[in-house]
């Protein structure tokens, strides 16, 4: 098999063991390999807000997490008073990134089987609770493995792949979406070069994206989110693939702020714009973009480069984390049941409906 053999352990940006959550602070990145560990869901929940962890399913798989520690600390012998403040708990934890679903998704999981299974002790909860969080976190690296396998066949042999912020490994429980297509494409032999945007203001891209695709010695290229659409033009992208931060019923994509722009860069070149998504990032909910909530970070992330001033002080910013790309740029999008095209609201309806 040519290329290199890809194993889907090398990166898992969360650890979770004898009670203790372990998260890679990919803040910091690629200078610092530093690992935090976590016990109380306040601190889970600041590290989800701060960026410690990110990308869509890994902040679902924290949020799992950090359930689990507040249903631990819970002090009562009673069910339903244990059910109450086990809501109050996962709606703190919800508050705090509003774009990505999975973090509704896995909050929700949680409370599901809590609310099933009210006849049982606290103790009882309590232990299936913990089980539960494992398990979201053992099938989110599962279904991205099955993801980048329904994928790869998408990518050609040789292609010149563009992406946008970072779907891979560290976005996840491990393996990626986006990545993890192409890691499946590698995997099967073929040449496969990457080139990832920087993507501004938090450079996800040129952070983590390519911190990645060095360890698992992917060819990357590194290039600045406004020349992209000159290297379409000169014939040196042949397709893009991204990840997803929600999906709307109709197959509008909400992802990294740059993303519509590629998509509608690839539109115009005929190129095409893949997105890579779990099941669990589609919002059946929602019947279009215009319905998906978009988080507005701080103007500081765009004024500065951690402790360096890049902007006049006192300039207004804005500073949408996320942008919505309508479905009629995207030629596909991958899931772990399959690859959707065309008509996606009743494609990924019935996707969903075989859960």
């Amino acid at each position: 098999m040519s290329g290199c053999q890809i194993d889907p352990d090398t990166i898992r940006p969360i650890r979770f063991f004898n009670g203790t959550c372990q998260m890679l602070d990919q803040r910091l990145l690629p200078t610092e390999e530093v690992w935090h560990n976590y016990s109380d869901y306040r601190e889970v929940a600041e590290a989800i807000r701060t960026m410690v962890v990110r990308g869509a399913p890994a902040i679902g798989v924290a949020a799992a997490i950090g359930a689990w520690f507040g249903a631990r600390d819970i002090e009562t012998e009673s069910s339903e008073q244990f059910f109450a403040e086990f809501e109050k708990i996962c709606a703190l934890l919800a508050a705090t990134r509003p774009t990505a679903v999975n973090l509704c998704w896995a909050l929700e999981r949680m409370k599901r089987f809590a609310a099933a299974n009210l006849d049982r002790s606290v103790m009882e909860l309590k232990i299936g609770l913990e089980f539960e969080a494992l398990a979201i976190t053992q099938e989110d690296e599962q279904l991205c493995i099955k993801l980048g396998r329904q994928g790869q066949s998408l990518i050609p042999d040789g292609a010149r792949v563009l992406t946008h912020c970072n779907a891979g490994a560290l976005a996840t429980a491990g393996y990626g979406t986006a990545l993890g297509v192409i890691r499946a494409a590698v995997a099967a032999g073929k040449k496969i070069t990457v080139i990832a945007d920087e993507t501004r203001p938090f450079l996800q891209g040129s952070r983590l994206t390519a911190w990645e695709l060095q360890k698992d010695n992917i060819p990357v290229t590194l290039i600045c989110d406004n020349m992209a659409g000159y290297l379409m033009s000169l014939g040196e992208i042949d397709c893009v693939i991204v990840g997803a931060d929600r999906i709307a019923a109709n197959g509008d994509v909400a992802n990294k702020i740059g993303t519509y722009t590629v998509a509608v860069l690839a539109k115009e070149h005929n190129i095409p714009f893949y997105v890579a998504a779990p099941l669990s990032t589609i919002d059946l909910s929602l019947a279009d973009g215009s319905q998906i909530p978009i988080e507005e970070r701080a103007a500081r992330e765009v004024t500065h480069l951690k402790d360096v001033q890049l902007a006049p002080a006192g300039v207004s910013v804005r500073n949408p984390a996320f942008d919505v790309t309508p479905h009629r740029l995207v030629a596909a999008i991958i899931t772990e049941r399959g690859v959707v095209r065309d008509d996606y609201r009743q494609g990924l309806a019935g996707l969903a409906a075989k859960s």
